[in-house]
């Protein structure tokens, strides 16, 4: 039996009845819902969830159907991008399974979710159906206010005879290795500042391979520097970390503190371990 983790983002941080009708919806359908994180400022939430494959596309049904009936983005307002109520749709293949079985779950995932809800969706990561859109970034583009004005960038969605649901917006669904989502909160309300270190950071800016990072504004007293770290060999959480509070400190800001949204690997948590007290991976406990 192949097994695979789902991380669905939803674009609710504030109403706990919603997020609680959610969570019910996701372990209605059978699925093991290993962790629940919620912020107010990026008025958002963050699923992590595992079961089969039968399982894990009963519960993302389930959990379209909750948000396109209790979420309306045409009031939603918070700091993270979003193109959906349910924004975006990973499922992460896990033991036996493959990438190419986890896009195939995420498609089945997309033409259900429509049958069912009528909300479209667009593929991305290992399920893309194009290169234009196997960034996340270049799916949410314009965001949902763009979807409504401009339609998808790269044409019509990849499943769905609409390019909108009219208050639940649209749902990016893709396939992709684990990654740790992780915010780094710095002393200063400087949007300028955390929006070059991010520049400086991403892949695309000429920083670190696979990493994407954006700079987000939470009060008048701190701005975050919020992390997807795609590849934990390539980039090890430390190394970031290390380099936002390098780069912080060339303009008299320190770093406040540190978020871990969703699940990581536990060999992301052992090599911060290993380089923080100089421990060898190898002698540190299996268990």
């Amino acid at each position: 039996m192949k097994l695979f983790e789902c991380v669905p983002n939803v674009s609710e941080g504030r109403d706990v009845a919603v997020l609680d009708a959610s969570a019910k919806a996701i372990e209605s359908a059978g699925a093991t819902l290993a962790n629940r994180t919620s912020d107010d400022v990026h008025h958002r939430s963050v699923f992590t969830f595992f079961g089969d494959r039968d399982t894990v596309l009963a519960a993302a049904v389930a959990l379209a159907r909750l948000t396109t009936e209790r979420i309306d983005l045409r009031t939603h307002r918070g700091a993270h991008p979003r193109i959906g109520a349910l924004d975006v749709l990973p499922f992460v293949p896990l033991g036996d399974a493959s990438l190419d079985d986890a896009a195939a779950v995420a498609r089945e995932a997309a033409h259900k979710i429509w049958d069912a809800v009528r909300v479209p969706s667009i593929f991305y990561g290992h399920a893309a159906s194009s290169e234009k859109r196997r960034h996340l970034a270049d799916v949410r583009a314009g965001e949902f206010e763009g979807l409504v004005e401009r339609g998808h960038r790269g044409g019509k969605p990849d499943v769905g005879e609409i390019a909108v649901h009219p208050s639940a917006g649209a749902i990016a669904i893709g396939a992709r290795q684990p990654l740790i989502a992780f915010n780094i909160n710095l002393r200063s309300g400087d949007l300028g500042l955390a929006r070059e270190i991010a520049r400086s950071l991403r892949e695309r800016g000429g920083g670190l391979r696979t990493l994407r990072v954006l700079g987000i504004e939470l009060d008048d007293h701190r701005v975050q520097i919020s992390c997807n770290i795609t590849d934990i060999d390539a980039t090890p959480l430390h190394r970031v970390v290390a380099l936002v509070k390098m780069r912080a400190a060339r303009a008299g800001v320190a770093v406040d503190n540190c978020e871990l949204i969703g699940l990581l690997p536990r060999k992301a948590a052992l090599d911060v371990v290993a380089h923080e007290l100089g421990i060898a991976v190898e002698s540190l406990p299996k268990g």
